[in-house]
């Protein structure tokens, strides 16, 4: 048996702590109520009413098996109870085996995490105390996260309120892939989304390390890599180590992709010799698919690639390893005499064939380094062996043929966030709902999904808001049984999570007032803030068609600072669903409607002042024009629908032709209720 501890100081609570007759549990009135904010929601959960008060005295004690990486676990814990409660948790060493929190793991699991590590885990909280039992350490790890979760005030103090929950993630594979090719991360935003991840149960960072605008990591036997392809933004080898130590310390992996044969002009870059034809001069401003690609006929090619995996392998420790394979046009294959003399001598009849042979090449060097490939769509081709897993970012069709022909799979197309789609949307895209048509042996191969943040449009001080909170809807259908569907309860609960989010450091909800006080100019922004509540970003390719980013655009404009899929569209649409059920005049919902138009109006003019010192701010401007317009058309429409009266005859087109001019591309946002306005307009009867 072993005791935990997490600092030496806090003397006083130490001497309490070493009195031999403490109690540590309260009453708690049977009156409390379990308020189930958990998410992902687990497998099995049993709650009675009544709790454990959490007290200046609590503590855990591991009962079986301990290690440093449990104890680092529990320390963050403790830390994050401290910060949700406001006690002054501490602890001194002591002999007692008393403690509130007991955690029982059998084992530390596996050495190097994969796929079939043991995740599970049971939580019970009686009136005496909680208990965490685990097979591993990753499974307490989970246990620990729930706990915090768990937490919630009565009265004046904070409880544990009474469950037994059995729980294990209904996918092993439940990840996020974050771009820092296109645009360069910092490691403390990487940290933080670890952190992130953690808390709601996502296990496979996905780190995007290599594009054709910039090769992210360091290798010493290829420096030019980073010399010539980074513009000196990329991770060391000790960076990269420093982050899979962070990530496992959280019972994360961390998977790497070096993007080839496509997606690679800065190998070619720093390397000419890799290239297919006449190598690029430097490395990609623009984005979209470029027609630089390696060279998959010169013995030279592979001899690189197998030296720089085999210098990867040394950092990275996962059993698998991505190597792209999406998007390869390749135009010099089928012009460059050499490389098509060399498809005629090998029988391939076409660039897919050769870039099989070329992914049959790769992988045999990955086999040689005990590693499994991971591929985009594009590498499924017969003439590949089984032993690679394709990650689907072109829907579930694609998926599912690969499942037919043999091949593990991972979804990723409907949880692209830089679609910028709502965080209902990706929630009830299952990756393998109970409708599809694979049979029991195929449904095996599917071993979960990936959300996918592309970076073409974001960097350090909008990340956060592009990838939180609606990654944690998508963790708890990565994790959660399928018929845990209810939309409008995952919204009431991601309000929480969004919270302890930010409190473990992310800045997804604070980053929007930051930038439009950057903007304005001003610390008072209360009225921009209304103002800016009612819009979105529009999706990447909206945006692309609309501005043409590059990598060199500045990312610094109202766009930038509001965050998809805000608090007024879900609150809009469920206030006018539930409205036009029942339009009795005078109701809860249309009071609570109009307000919010009236409110969102009113904040106009202040706002249009502010733009007229912000060039910036001002290209929302016609945004500004249109909102007064649009809020009125509201409120008279909620006024004809609930007194039951009639417009003129000609208002419902006048006002549909308005909506039709609003949803038109404007400083790169939309209005969030554009839809919820269009069901009221249609709703009155003339």
């Amino acid at each position: 048996m072993k005791i935990c501890f997490w600092t030496k100081s806090f003397l006083f609570f130490a001497t309490i702590l070493l009195t031999s007759s403490i109690s540590y549990s309260q009453t708690v009135p049977s009156s409390v109520i379990f308020i189930n904010n958990l998410m992902p929601q687990p497998a099995s959960l049993q709650a009675s009413a009544g709790g454990f008060v959490l007290t200046s005295q609590f503590r855990a004690v591991t009962t079986h098996f301990d290690n440093s990486r449990l104890d680092g676990a529990i320390h963050r814990t403790v830390q994050q109870l401290r910060q949700k409660t406001g006690l002054p948790l501490s602890l001194e060493a002591t002999a007692s085996a008393e403690a509130p929190l007991t955690i029982e793991v059998q084992g530390a699991g596996e050495a190097i995490q994969s796929i079939d590590e043991n995740e599970s885990y049971t939580l019970s909280v009686t009136p005496a105390g909680a208990h965490i039992e685990a097979a591993t350490v990753v499974g307490a790890m989970h246990g620990l996260e729930t706990l915090v979760q768990l937490v919630q005030p009565s009265g004046s103090d904070y409880i544990l309120p009474l469950v037994s929950i059995h729980d294990s993630p209904r996918f092993p594979w439940r990840g996020l892939m974050i771009d820092c090719g296109r645009h360069f991360e910092p490691m403390d935003v990487l940290k933080r989304t670890l952190d992130g991840m953690a808390a709601v149960k996502l296990n496979v960072f996905h780190w995007h390390l290599t594009e054709d605008q910039g090769f992210r990591i360091e290798s010493k036997l290829y420096p030019r890599l980073t010399a010539v392809g980074s513009d000196g933004l990329y991770y060391t080898q000790q960076d990269a180590r420093e982050l899979v130590s962070y990530a496992r310390a959280r019972g994360i992996r961390v998977v790497p992709e070096f993007e080839m044969p496509g997606h690679s002009t800065a190998w070619q870059v720093a390397y000419p010799k890799l290239a297919s034809g006449n190598p690029p001069t430097s490395i990609r401003r623009d984005f979209g698919v470029a027609d630089y690609e390696l060279d998959p006929t010169r013995e030279e090619t592979y001899q690189f690639i197998a030296r720089f995996l085999g210098e990867m392998a040394t950092i990275f420790p996962d059993p698998y390893m991505h190597i792209g394979g999406d998007e390869t046009p390749a135009p010099d294959w089928k012009t460059n005499p050499r490389i098509v003399a060399f498809m005629h001598a090998h029988h391939l009849k076409d660039n897919a064939a050769l870039q099989a042979y070329f992914n049959t090449r790769v992988l045999k060097i990955l086999t040689g380094l005990h590693k499994h490939m991971v591929g985009w769509d594009e590498i499924l081709n017969p003439a590949l062996p089984k032993d690679v897993v394709i990650q689907s970012w072109r829907g579930e069709a694609s998926l599912a043929q690969g499942a037919e022909q043999g091949y593990q799979g991972i979804l990723s197309a409907p949880y692209y966030l830089d679609a910028m789609k709502p965080a209902g949307t990706h929630y009830l895209a299952d990756p393998l709902p109970s409708s599809s048509s694979l049979q029991p042996q195929q449904r095996k191969l599917v071993l979960g999904g990936e959300i996918c943040m592309w970076a073409e449009q974001l960097y350090a001080g909008t990340i956060d808001s592009r990838v939180w909170p609606r990654s944690a809807a998508i963790a708890e259908r990565f994790w959660s049984p399928e018929n845990i569907t209810d939309v409008d309860d995952m919204y009431r609960r991601l309000n929480v999570i969004s919270i302890q989010l930010e409190g473990l450091g992310l800045h997804h909800l604070t980053q929007e007032d930051a930038s439009l006080r950057e903007l304005a100019g001003t610390q008072n922004i209360d009225q921009l803030r209304i103002f800016a509540s009612a819009l979105e970003p529009v999706s990447f390719g909206e945006r692309y068609h609309e501005q043409k980013t590059s990598q060199l655009t500045v990312l610094n404009s109202f766009v930038d600072a509001v965050r998809p899929d805000p608090p007024s569209r879900y609150k809009i649409a469920r206030l006018t669903e539930t409205f036009l059920k029942s339009p009795q005049s005078d109701s809860a919902d249309q009071a609570a409607l109009t307000h919010w138009f009236e409110t969102v109006a009113n904040s106009v003019p202040t706002v249009e002042k502010q733009m007229q010192h912000s060039p910036r701010l001002a290209e929302v401007q016609q945004r500004a024009q249109q909102l007064p317009d649009l809020a009125k058309t509201a409120m008279d429409a909620i006024h004809f629908i609930s007194s039951g009266t009639h417009a003129s005859v000609g208002w419902k087109a006048s006002k549909l032709a308005q909506i039709e001019a609003a949803k038109k591309p404007s400083a790169i946002v939309r209005f969030t209720f554009i839809d919820s306005l269009n069901l009221l307009v249609n709703a009155v009867q003339e």
